[in-house]
């Protein structure tokens, strides 16, 4: 009985947050910077190559709070109703790139310091820049930028036509199925246990062998999705399968957080604190600032990077490839 109790009482907290037409939450890595070292020191990364000590203390301390506000419940929501939408990464020393998008527009803004910090070497200073460089140069400072997001679509679609083609994707029928299949894996192969806690608030603590699990889970996602990059279950026969623990924490029914423990799964013992909490925020959509520089897709595509010659002594790029992509 507990068995389907805690499981109801997950699938209610869920059913509750499809039903709010705002949605903000934050994450952000519950670690420390020794145990990203020693997990990057597992991979056997090539001499030169290893993670830096500040870009593993910015990852340690990092923080990534994402809004999305829709005109219908999120759960019956389209892309054509949502409102806009919002994230930013941050740390104690401030924010390192926020975005939004509302109305026409996507407004974006970003410490280059520290983003310099974390590609490995320093990014050109704004007052180097050619006047040509436009817009560019209030990147670089700081400022906010916009640019047109059904231009920057459509951009985008024709890279698609001129390439590989437009991005897989699952119309609503597909995706129903797969969600119903989805929940069966879980049904299945989770299991679930409540515990109180404080101030009221109660604890539902799911576990799964974590290889077993993305195995399954993969296995219903395969054949409705043809086309994606996923990995094959001979792939996955090397994943860890240590039970993975998540945490979901509900106060009066409604879920306020979610902690996993990934520890396990790094296999390593000098990765002593390694895991993902996930907390809901009341929060409102902010508005589109004030000021920001208009970007147009010729800069954006030919700015800096393009209008302005560097030798690899002046820009350093072996590291961007360990940049984060959204």
């Amino acid at each position: 009985m507990e068995q389907l109790s805690a499981g109801r009482k997950l699938d209610r907290a869920f059913e509750e947050l499809g039903k709010e037409k705002t949605l903000s939450f934050e994450v952000d890595l519950d670690t420390d910077a020794a145990s990203l070292k020693a997990l990057d020191a597992s991979s056997d990364p090539e001499p030169g190559e290893e993670i830096p000590d500040e870009v593993a203390e910015l990852l340690s301390e990092a923080k990534i709070t994402v809004t999305v506000q829709s005109k219908k419940p999120l759960e019956k929501s389209g892309e054509k109703d949502l409102v806009g939408s919002a994230m930013k990464v941050s740390t104690p020393d401030g924010d390192i790139i926020e975005y939004r998008m509302i109305g026409d527009y996507t407004y974006i803004r970003a410490d280059m310091d520290a983003v310099g910090k974390t590609m490995g070497a320093p990014l050109p200073n704004a007052d180097d820049l050619p006047p040509e460089a436009g817009a560019m140069k209030d990147v670089l400072k700081g400022k906010w930028v916009k640019f047109n997001t059904e231009e920057m679509n459509k951009a985008a679609a024709e890279g698609e036509d001129a390439g590989d083609g437009p991005a897989p994707s699952l119309d609503a029928k597909a995706q129903k199925k797969l969600m119903k299949a989805l929940r069966k894996v879980i049904a299945r192969e989770v299991t679930f246990k409540t515990a109180g806690g404080e101030d009221g608030t109660e604890h539902v603590i799911a576990t799964a062998p974590f290889r077993t699990l993305l195995t399954e889970l993969l296995g219903e996602v395969r054949p409705l999705a043809k086309g994606l990059p996923l990995p094959t279950a001979k792939e996955l026969k090397d994943a860890p399968n240590a039970k993975v623990k998540a945490d979901f924490t509900l106060k009066n029914g409604e879920l306020t957080q979610v902690d996993i423990d990934l520890a396990k799964l790094a296999e390593n013992a000098k990765v002593k604190k390694l895991g993902l909490t996930l907390r809901m925020r009341e929060g409102t959509l902010p508005g589109a600032p004030a000021g920001a520089t208009t970007l147009d897709l010729p800069e954006l595509m030919n700015g800096f990077l393009g209008g302005v010659a560097m030798s690899d002594a002046e820009f350093e790029t072996s590291g961007l490839e360990d940049v984060p992509q959204d």
